[in-house]
């Protein structure tokens, strides 16, 4: 029986004050999200965080201001997925507008220099004769780099949100709010969000230093909140009061057109649609494009689509990006298909429990796909799943690069520190956050670390942590089931990490059935006893070997409500997320 736990509301009711003009259906919705209030749902600019409580603002402010005034170059070290691509964008558009274009960039190749500001690195960009180096979505666990760079008297500014170690880089400055003793009240920002926050307050410092009174235009730094929610939207983090609006506002700009060309571009090659955009496109149809550069190749082509203007020559990049992408999938079902193989064996294995903390590897996987490779086993098992390739192609490599994906409760991150504190040398290197981390090991540490691993997760989590619930919203009526509240839950919130999607439970009968696209169930359903009122559903990649099933009438489905745009008609459809075959006398299996 397919379990569904129904939210429920841990809030006292009059502590909730919203506008009556707030529909009680997103009332419902909201309320289990623990937002009460009209306040929690503003996404005026307005309502943003200042920049002035980020520790180290000021510091690299005017570490900006000294090079800008000069002339001098900047060169940006970037990230190789979506988040590093656009705080790329975003921060060589911004300073552009501000007057200074001596901007370059440079992204590790993950393959030949894994991440961050290494030494390595460092030497790359001291060729370019860089005044400043500004990291973005990484550095704050570049010691090694940092020092290499200022020891060539080249300055550094780090912007990250990923979570310090003990020792930080000795960097000119450094932002980032989940740094020791920083206030600034959101920790969830992701890179790009950090770097936005550093260019909002440079232009305030330069409007106050008479910057742009001598012909120099002011930009309107809303203008690069398209990137912002493209960056934060892929990266996954929660989407907190701030971080909503960040997103809000962006998404509303691409609704409007008001958005960088390589925006535009993805979208048409992802086949959505500008006008309906909504968090959710972006994170399952734009940022897997961008992000297959760099998982295959070089993310160098994603940063060239986001700060080109021209139209064409983004769309000319986007397909380039669309044809890699197409090439991931494939690898990406191969691996995929390998690593359930070697699951399977492991659950056949009658003196073998599967671990609790998975650990995976073939020689011949894509050092690229893991982290993909990693959140799919993740999703199927529930378990923390880390999945590892070697560091390089060449004959002989002893080193494995692994990203590692988590479950609630368990902090992937903390869990990584505390193997490499209680088994010196085991770890090469490792950073990230609670739920997605990186790092490597030797080829001959595996079997060790996939020891020490699974005995982390025994003791942080018990069968029941391992179990996966799926959260409904409950039931709907008949009368709820309409275009104008699809409308509604679709665009009133970006929904996404932390906030979920509105998810609804119903025992619905069947009535027609066929399989679409190969994989994915057509069905028109119905309320029980009542076979006059149909409603189209769609389940995407169901077993082909349970479905079409002509004997069973009676299902429970987990869903969403949204609409289907199709030559210029709007009709409702369910998004099934869950199905389950009932007799007509089975209960719903909801617990309350």
């Amino acid at each position: 029986m397919l379990t569904v736990i129904k939210r429920k509301s841990k809030v006292n009711p009059k502590s909730v004050n919203f506008n009556k003009n707030i529909h009680p259906l997103l009332q419902r919705v909201l309320i289990s999200r623990e937002i009460y209030t009209d306040d929690d749902i503003n996404f005026s600019i307005n309502a943003l965080l200042e920049p002035s409580k980020m520790k180290g603002i000021d510091s690299a402010v005017n570490e900006l201001i000294a090079v800008i005034k000069k002339g001098s170059r900047i060169l940006i070290v970037g990230d190789f997925d979506v988040d590093g691509a656009s705080s790329c964008a975003l921060a060589i558009r911004a300073l552009k507008a501000m007057g200074h274009d001596d901007t370059q960039f440079i992204v590790p190749n993950r393959f030949e220099y894994g991440y961050g500001l290494t030494p390595q690195i460092v030497e790359i960009a001291s060729r370019r004769k860089p005044d400043l180096i500004i990291t973005v979505d990484n550095g704050i666990a570049s010691i090694d780099g940092v020092k290499a760079a200022r020891d060539l008297g080249i300055r550094v500014i780090i912007t990250d949100h990923h979570l310090p170690g003990k020792e930080l880089p000795d960097a000119n400055a450094i932002l980032n709010p989940n740094q020791k003793g920083c206030n600034f009240p959101s920790k969830s920002l992701a890179g790009v969000g950090v770097i936005f926050y550093l260019m909002l307050a440079l232009r305030s410092s330069l409007r106050e230093i008479g910057w742009f009174s001598s012909g120099r235009r002011e930009p309107n730094m809303a203008k690069f909140l398209d990137l912002v929610a493209l960056g934060t939207v892929a990266d996954v983090v929660p989407l907190d009061k701030n971080n909503r609006i960040l997103v809000e506002q962006g998404i509303r700009r691409i609704r409007t057109g008001d958005c960088c060309a390589g925006i535009s571009a993805l979208i048409e090659v992802s086949k959505r649609s500008s006008m309906n955009l909504v968090s959710t496109d972006i994170g399952f149809a734009i940022a897997p494009r961008l992000n297959a550069a760099g998982r295959l190749d070089d993310i160098s082509i994603g940063i060239a689509c986001l700060l080109t203007d021209d139209i064409d020559l983004a769309r000319d990049l986007s397909n380039e990006l669309d044809t890699i992408n197409l090439e991931r999938r494939q690898i990406e079902n191969e691996m995929k298909k390998q690593a359930e193989d070697i699951l399977l064996k492991l659950e056949k294995n009658a003196s073998s429990d599967l671990p609790t903390g998975i650990c995976l590897f073939d020689p011949s996987w894509h050092q690229g796909v893991v982290g993909i490779l990693a959140s799919r086993i993740k999703e199927k098992y529930h378990r923390p799943v880390i999945c590892f390739a070697l560091a390089n192609d060449t004959e002989g490599c002893d080193e494995l690069k692994g990203s590692a994906r988590s479950i609630s409760g368990f902090h992937i991150r903390d869990a990584l520190e505390q193997i490499a504190t209680n088994n010196e040398g085991l770890v090469n290197k490792f950073g990230g956050h609670a739920m997605a981390a990186g790092l490597s090991l030797k080829l001959t540490s595996f079997n060790d670390f996939a020891k020490a691993f699974d005995v982390v997760a025994k003791e942080e989590l018990n069968e029941d942590d391992l179990e996966s619930l799926i959260y409904s919203d409950g039931e709907l009526n008949q009368d709820d089931l309409n275009i104008s509240n699809a409308k509604l839950l679709k665009f009133s919130l970006p929904w996404g990490q932390g906030l979920p999607e509105p998810l609804f439970n119903n025992k619905f009968t069947i009535t027609n059935q066929s399989i679409v696209g190969e994989k994915h169930l057509k069905l028109k359903v119905s309320f029980p006893n009542d076979n006059k009122t149909n409603y189209d559903a769609i389940a995407f990649n169901v077993n082909l070997n349970e479905w079409p099933d002509t004997e069973n009438k009676n299902v429970n489905l987990v869903y969403s409500i949204d609409i289907n745009f199709f030559r210029g008609n709007e009709s409702l459809q369910l998004i099934i997320k869950q199905i389950e075959k009932i007799s007509s006398n089975q209960d719903t299996g909801i617990e309350y």
